[in-house]
């Protein structure tokens, strides 16, 4: 699976950095998804980073 955050909607809440830094991390003032697959034993936390997104700007491609 990959994620995938949409810089036009994040609002830089850092949210998802500190939910699942392994996956997420800021480019200035928005929260990029790292480049490859997500690991196995991160797809559930990187789920909920997407699910707990205030403004729902993460997509989860399975």
């Amino acid at each position: 699976m990959k994620a995938v955050v949409d810089a036009d909607e994040c609002t830089g809440c850092e949210l998802c950095t500190q939910t699942c830094p392994e996956i997420f991390e800021m480019d200035g003032d928005v929260a990029v998804a790292k480049s490859g697959d997500v690991p196995s034993e991160l797809e559930e936390t990187c789920r909920q980073a997407a699910e707990e997104c205030p403004v729902e700007c993460i997509s989860i491609e399975d």
